[in-house]
């Protein structure tokens, strides 16, 4: 059963792994809401409905047709997401608390981890990186789940935000993620419009901004300097999704790991490892859309 790290985090009696955890999940905001698919193995194979089984009307002793969906096989693999933090043992006796030390250095690591997730989750690219798993750029590109806001780049209008939205189905998008930059313009809009964005909190007690209902999680890794046409490198993107089986969701197996490595031989320090065997999955393409080419105007 998927679930997101929030909730996995209240699961672990481990306070160093639940303090990792948290921290990763704080500093991400996509992690807030992804959901994640517990993966047996390495890969994660799955169907995805092609067509819908045909209906007919009938007359009384009319012969029924049979009707049948089709669906494609997809696969999604895990990759390796992870780093060492050594902890120096001369510093580690003589702090004064050796604990908070160790807890310093793991959470620094924490924040690394998340930053690398997030980046990946947008930029990914197994191509050119064979070790990282595909982000949203390549996967709406794969799936022409694309829109542009010109040709060669224009400004961001509500009508362009209205028309977003409504190419998720079914429903409406559960997030658009979008960079500070075009946060900042769409509350503009909205001023413009003589409506503000409503403002409610999130899971951490912070404040958070909905637009028509719909939450905007802002991600600094969500690039300003893309190329679309002649723009030259000054555009970025929106983009809107569903998470779980009909979006977006996470894979993973075993969950976000601290493993105590121990002594090293080269030098007086401790290594702990945080590790995290995980990937994404576009398990609905209609549950995922990207308005590209908005430039600065």
């Amino acid at each position: 059963m998927a679930m997101t790290k929030v909730e996995a985090a209240k699961l672990t009696n481990d306070v160093l792994l639940a303090g990792v955890i948290e921290t990763i999940i704080m500093e991400s905001s996509v992690l807030q809401m992804l959901p994640f698919e517990d993966v047996i193995g390495t890969a994660i194979t799955y169907n995805r409905e092609n067509a819908a089984p045909t209906i007919d009307w009938y007359a009384p002793g009319d012969t029924w047709n049979e009707g049948t969906p089709t669906f494609t096989q997809k696969t999604a693999v895990l990759k390796i997401l992870g780093g060492d933090a050594d902890v120096d043992n001369f510093l580690q006796q003589t702090y004064r608390n050796p604990n908070d030390l160790e807890a310093e250095v793991l959470l620094s690591k924490a924040k690394a981890t998340a930053y690398e997730f997030s980046k990946k989750f947008y930029q990914g690219d197994s191509v050119g990186f064979p070790n990282e798993f595909d982000g949203l750029a390549k996967l709406t590109a794969a799936e022409s789940r694309e829109t542009t806001a010109g040709a060669n780049g224009a400004a961001l209008t509500l009508d362009m935000m209205d028309a977003l939205v409504d190419t998720i189905m079914p429903g409406r998008p559960d997030a658009l993620l979008m960079s500070k930059r075009t946060r900042r313009k769409l509350s503009a809009l909205r001023r413009a419009s003589g409506n503000l964005l409503e403002t409610g909190v999130d899971a951490f007690g912070l404040r958070a901004l909905y637009y028509d209902g719909i939450p905007l999680l802002v991600d600094d890794w969500i690039p300003t300097n893309e190329v679309q046409g002649s723009s030259g490198a000054v555009c970025s993107s929106i983009y809107a999704v569903k998470f779980g089986r009909q979006g977006i969701t996470g894979l993973e197996n075993g969950g976000i790991q601290v493993e105590q490595v121990g002594e090293l031989e080269t030098k007086d320090a401790t290594r702990n490892r945080i590790k995290w065997y995980c990937g994404l999955a576009l398990m609905g393409p209609l549950g995922i859309q990207r308005l590209k080419g908005i430039n600065a105007s």
